[in-house]
């Protein structure tokens, strides 16, 4: 297995595809990546700018260039020795005309070869007919859209469709027969019955209403495309037979104005297997499993065997061909049954490299029987970032939030809210088919009998809104102490929240823990089991939407903690914390990844930096924002105070260095704005979106932004908040020394070798200037050959160009290539700081064989230097020391040489540079 030693996430893009990655290879390479670390590379959806809205998992995105590019990218990576660690898809695929697996399902319904493909319910356990598939695509009511002429037929070659705006869904087979029956008479006396086109045209007719009884599977679609094909030519060759289908085209399409006019049409829409529907209506009538509640994202069944060789064919010939060296799996926690799909992913993948996107709750660990190297890094993300919050301010930061906003806040109340707000508004269909389950399963026995849909419905909803991690994972062959732990508590919880549902819990906790009745039938346990792990598929995407996706953006206290996968409500992590994590992942993990910015995080990482500084200064913080909030009264208007909170430290956390950014800031921030208030769904929503307040939010954020409206506000501000960036800057690098150096592999997301002030996406998919780093790594290499002590001066000095992160990233990573096998194996010992200033000192050695590194970072130093000052030498760090054995350690970062006694002097260590990583032999 080759483990990576860097990893730099790249998004691809149309606009950024497989040539352009070539041409940067060289640089990553320079820089010290190991392994391009790429979005997924799978044919998507046309303009897909992120690439998880897969049509087809066989083939590579020709959006991102040809075979040839792709074939040249990969040379130029094995060239330089560089691996790929390749993002997959395994849960979803897009709602799209350009999937043509699902255009089969629709076309041809139960007699698809695709039926097993997508996790669709075909059947309500109270239909007495299969359901239509939903299509909830459309931008209003289903009627409204029909009499306004936005959904039209139309034919072509490949058969007669349905459109609307982009979307092309294909007709069923009786389709055609409905449609090239009307009016046929009028042909008739065109043509002449004799006519051989228009007896050609009878036996089309004929074999239409045959085929459906008559064959069946591949056989049938071969006859149906050799039918597509004669209607076709007669199309084609035949004036008459065009102008009579061209004219009934018309007359289906109805006419605006005229209600009735579009009967034909209708009836024709009622007769396909899937529903045209408002997007809104996704969130209560759901009869297929979406990503979280995204209608344009169908979940496919992967734990079919059948599918699961399909949509995994091209992975593993590239995994065999040695051009994958590593996957990242995307959403483990939506698959059925995740710990059978590793154990299969393993077996056909054989020995690579794996981790999965799994978000973790602050104590919670992976499964340890999962065969992979460990996560994608979120939970090392949060553990570093939390690091770097006074902790002790917790209580003074309540007092500041809640005077502001004129509120209190209760933070697992408000979760808990949240959490059945997205259960009523957006998950509503998919807890019915649920309780529908339920229902089926308990009406078949006497303790269970008189359980109404609505009550079992109830419980449900408790038990996933008190669900305090994103999922269990209970398979057929087992349960975990901790997942039967886990369940015990909730319902235990549930039962104290909601008394009068007592049968109802006890019934579910046994079911959830698959405690069998002797008396019942292999089918009935089964049934059991399927419910089992199918509601686990959903306390996932409620964590997502009800915390990530509201509660985040409402509960804004320091925001620097809300992140994906972080909690909040816990105001900083403590160094111990922070070090016996890092020895559990040493322990335990030891290649997992390390992020500090993904495409999904919420904010940059240097965003996150700066905002954490806040954290130390709470009394100066809360005069600041009280002032400007007083001085921009006039422009406010409808915003709401937490909004406005939300606001300024957005403001606080993103503004730029540069001043060519900052004419682009404005509408940035707008965007921004209003992704966030819709997410929090308090005055505005994405189901609801109320655009006085929206106006009223992007208006504000453009009016303080002006210096010809708010020159009293920017004159506040930008002294402050340049401060906080001062400060960040140096939480940014101790950041990235500890991101390289702990147990794990360190994730780069592209461009964050210089500053990263991105918000959340698509923001942080701006294109990146790839030619200003290789311009400023090749002149940090030369410097660093010529004189480095000279020229970490300048660098500090010039530290808002972000070359110092460049410089330092450059370094440590070449320490960590260098000393590889240490800082894969090393075993991890945290180092106690004495002195002065020991608190404001986090260090570790890692320790290998008869090598030694030890990485010094400073943090909190708002009470140690004055904005302008690097937290540098005697002055600074006076008498806080390490005690360690004697020894000549050199600094790999500075080059310098320091001699030990028994102590190691902070002053001593850094007197160059803000942050140190020693090596011993």
């Amino acid at each position: 297995m080759r483990i990576p030693k860097v990893t730099y996430r790249i998004q691809f893009t149309p606009q950024f595809g497989f040539e352009d990655a070539r041409a940067i290879a060289s640089y990553l390479s320079d820089l010290g990546i190991s392994d391009l670390y790429a979005s997924p590379i799978f044919k998507a959806r046309t303009g897909s700018t992120h690439g998880y809205d897969v049509v087809d998992a066989s083939q590579l995105n020709p959006q991102l260039g040809t075979q040839d590019d792709f074939a040249a990218l990969v040379a130029e990576l094995q060239a330089l020795g560089m691996g790929w660690l390749q993002d997959i898809v395994p849960n979803h695929m897009a709602y799209s005309s350009e999937n043509p697996y699902l255009m089969d399902v629709l076309e041809h319904g139960a007699d698809s070869s695709y039926t097993d493909y997508f996790d669709v319910c075909w059947k309500s356990p109270f239909a007495n007919s299969q359901e239509r598939i939903l299509a909830p695509l459309l931008g209003d009511f289903y009627g409204e859209a029909l009499e306004k002429g936005d959904i039209q037929l139309q034919y072509e070659q490949n058969g007669l469709t349905v459109n609307y705006y982009s979307l092309k869904l294909p007709l069923r087979l009786e389709s055609y027969s409905k449609f090239l029956t009307y009016n046929l008479g009028k042909l008739t006396r065109t043509l002449g019955r004799n006519h051989p086109d228009f007896i050609k045209l009878l036996g089309v007719l004929y074999i239409l209403k045959s085929v459906p009884s008559e064959v069946t599977g591949k056989q049938r679609q071969d006859q149906i495309a050799f039918i597509k094909g004669l209607i076709w030519e007669l199309y084609s060759t035949n004036d008459d037979i065009r102008e009579f289908i061209t004219e009934n085209l018309k007359i289906f399409n109805g006419e605006s104005g005229n209600s009735e006019s579009f009967n034909l049409l209708d009836d024709l829409l009622n007769d396909q297997f899937y529903r045209l529907a408002f997007w809104k209506v996704g969130a209560e009538e759901m009869n297929y499993r979406r990503f979280f509640t995204v209608n344009e994202l169908i979940s496919v069944k992967v734990e079919e065997m059948r599918v699961f060789n399909n949509t995994h064919s091209l992975i593993h010939k590239l995994v065999e061909d040695g051009v994958f060296t590593g996957l990242r799996i995307d959403h483990i926690d939506g698959l059925y049954n995740p710990t059978q799909y590793l154990e299969r992913l393993h077996e056909k993948m054989g020995d690579v490299y794996i981790t999965v996107e799994k978000i973790l709750e602050l104590t919670e660990d992976l499964p340890n029987n999962w065969q992979i190297q460990g996560t994608s890094g979120y939970d090392f993300l949060n553990y570093v970032n939390g690091v770097f919050c006074q902790a002790q301010n917790q209580a003074v930061f309540n007092k500041i939030y809640h005077s502001f906003i004129g509120a209190r806040v209760n933070y697992p109340s408000l979760v808990k809210e949240k959490k059945h707000l997205i259960l009523e508004k957006n998950l509503a269909g998919d807890v019915d088919n649920l309780a529908s389950l339920l229902k089926n399963i308990a009406s078949k026995y006497r303790y269970g009998n008189d359980f109404t849909l609505n009550g079992l419905k109830r419980a449900i909803a408790e038990l996933l809104t008190l669900f305090p991690i994103y999922r269990t994972y209970i398979t057929p062959d087992a349960i975990s102490d901790t997942d039967k732990t886990c369940i015990q508590e909730v319902i235990n919880t549930a039962r104290k929240q909601v008394p009068l549902l007592q049968h109802e819990m006890n019934f579910l906790e046994k079911v959830l823990l698959l405690q069998f009745d002797e008396s019942l039938s292999q089918t009935e346990k089964d049934q059991w089991i399927y419910f089992v792990l199918r509601m686990q598929q959903y306390t996932g995407p409620l964590m997502a939407k009800g915390v990530e996706d509201t509660t985040l953006y409402v509960y804004n206290r320091l925001i620097s903690l809300n992140e994906v996968g972080g909690n909040p409500s816990h105001f900083g992590i403590t160094i111990e914390q922070f070090h016996n994590f890092n020895h559990q992942h040493q322990h335990n993990w030891p290649h997992t990844m390390n992020a500090t910015a993904t495409h999904d995080t919420k904010r940059g990482e240097d965003v996150r930096a700066r905002l954490n500084v806040l954290s130390e200064i709470p009394q100066e913080w809360e005069q600041q924002v009280n002032h400007w909030s007083e001085i921009n009264q006039s422009h406010r208007s409808l915003v709401d105070r937490n909004d406005e909170y939300f606001l300024y430290q957005t403001l606080v956390g993103t503004f730029p260095f540069a001043e060519h950014e900052q004419a682009s800031f404005v509408e940035r921030v707008q965007e921004y704005m209003i992704k966030a208030i819709r997410e929090a769904k308090v005055h505005t929503a994405w189901l609801r979106p109320d655009n006085e307040y929206e106006a009223a939010c992007t208006t504000f954020v453009q009016k303080i932004l002006d210096p010809n409206l708010s020159r009293h506000f920017l004159d506040n501000f930008r002294p402050f908040q340049q401060k906080i960036a001062e400060y960040g800057i140096f939480n940014s690098l101790s950041q990235t020394l500890l991101k390289i150096t702990a147990p794990g592999v360190p994730d780069f997301y592209q461009g964050t070798e210089l500053w990263d002030f991105s918000l959340v996406d698509p923001d942080n998919r701006r294109p990146v200037d790839f030619e200003l780093r290789r311009s400023y790594l090749s002149t940090i290499q030369a410097q660093i050959k010529t004189d480095i002590l000279d020229c970490i001066p300048e660098l500090l000095t010039q530290k808002t160009d972000g070359r110092i992160k460049l410089f330092l990233t450059l370094q440590a990573l070449k320490a960590r290539t260098k000393y590889l096998s240490l800082f894969q194996n090393g075993e991890y010992q945290p180092l106690e700081v004495h002195g002065t200033h020991a608190n404001h000192i986090i260090a570790f050695a890692r320790q290998h064989d008869k090598q030694t590194a030890i990485a010094i970072v400073p943090c909190f130093l708002t009470s140690l230097t004055p904005p302008g000052k690097p937290p540098l030498g005697e002055s600074v760090w006076q008498d806080t020391h390490l005690k360690l054995p004697a020894k000549t350690w050199q600094n790999l970062l500075t080059h310098q040489t320091l001699q030990t006694g028994d102590t190691l002097p902070i002053s001593q260590t850094l007197s160059h540079f803000p942050v140190a990583l020693l090596i011993a032999e």
